[in-house]
């Protein structure tokens, strides 16, 4: 089912369900596509007319109106977004890139973190696109911050793990393993379902494999990555972006651990907690 937008700021409102509350109330909810902010659920207001349904007012989707009355109130809550990681099993926000395999993830919650293996990519890998093990979660709100902190122990040359945001663009900033060095990198990749080639923006060396590292996502869907190396400052790395939608989806954001090629060990990397603001 679509609705009409008329003169509302609610694009496209499609796909309803009819709810109607023991006191007797009607109400409808439907989605809003917001582009890289996913499907939006929406509940609207429902009266009849003439025996058919009318949404919102006048048939047209509303922002704001009282919630139902259904007897009582209750605390607003939202879905978990934030992970200390201490449990044995990831969280219900957390959704893997395909389906996931034994092996690629090992939550340690006697430990306190996540450990990611730096699984070999797939042989026909462009882009991340093809990446099975990204662990990611919806965007959260039109503005947010995601930080993470990780420690990353490599095996192999061009292992490499960090923070994502992930669409049919996406750009990611983390740790790279080059010949015996460590940098810190942030890259970005345009059309990546269309076979789009990453391009690398900036390159620093590091001392250091514990770091913070940050995705700040401002109105429009703009991002900026920066990191963090004494855990207090910090510092902008590489250029802007605007995520995107991915193929039906919202962009999302997460962490991903990869590796390159065949090893005898899977090097990994922890990640302590992931804060979203």
């Amino acid at each position: 089912m679509v609705l009409e937008q008329g003169s509302a700021v609610i694009n496209g409102p499609h796909q309803g369900a009819w709810v109607d509350t023991p006191s007797g109330e009607n109400w409808f909810l439907h989605f809003q596509d917001k582009d890289a902010y996913g499907r939006v659920v929406h509940l609207q207001p429902m009266s009849w007319a003439n025996d058919w349904p009318v949404m919102g007012k006048q048939g047209q989707p509303v922002l704001t109106h009282r919630k139902p009355g259904v007897g009582a109130n209750y605390p607003a809550a939202a879905p978990a977004e934030s992970d200390d990681f201490d449990e044995s099993r990831l969280g219900l926000q957390w959704q893997w890139q395909a389906n996931p395999q034994a092996g690629w993830a090992l939550p340690s919650p006697a430990y306190g973190f996540l450990r990611l293996y730096n699984i070999q990519q797939p042989d026909d890998f462009v882009n991340f696109w093809q990446a099975p093990n990204l662990l990611l979660q919806k965007f959260p709100a039109p503005e947010f911050t995601v930080t993470t902190r990780l420690s990353f122990t490599p095996r192999a040359a061009g292992e490499r793990t960090g923070l994502v945001v992930m669409g049919t663009d996406y750009g990611w900033i983390g740790l790279r393993k080059r010949g015996d060095d460590l940098q810190l990198v942030q890259v970005s990749c345009i059309g990546a379902d269309q076979g789009g080639a990453e391009k690398e923006w900036a390159a620093v060396p590091m001392k250091s494999a514990n770091v913070l590292l940050r995705a700040r996502i401002s109105a429009g869907a703009s991002v900026r990555f920066s990191y963090s190396a004494d855990g207090k400052t910090f510092v902008e790395l590489g250029a802007p972006m605007t995520a995107r939608a991915g193929r039906w989806i919202g962009a999302k954001v997460g962490l991903f651990a990869l590796g390159t090629g065949p090893v005898s060990e899977f090097g990994y990397a922890d990640f302590d907690w992931f804060k979203v603001e």
